[in-house]
């Protein structure tokens, strides 16, 4: 089955960082999940997480542009 697995860190309003993960079947909207952190360096200490496991699991980086 085709299916990615999107990680994203981006800031959130209120001056913390949101890991914002998207998976699903290619072609389709898929799922979307939201952490919220204090800080960035906390969204991006779960962000290495998360891609190392994904990695082990088979999903490869790909670039979008």
């Amino acid at each position: 089955m085709a299916r990615f697995y999107q990680l994203s860190v981006e800031p959130d309003l209120f001056g913390g960082a949101a890991l914002i993960r998207r998976w699903g079947r290619i072609g389709t909207r898929g799922q979307e999940r939201i952490h919220l952190f204090d800080n960035d360096r906390q969204a991006i200490s779960r962000f290495l997480v998360l891609a190392r496991q994904k990695r082990a699991r088979g999903y490869r980086p790909q670039s979008c542009y």
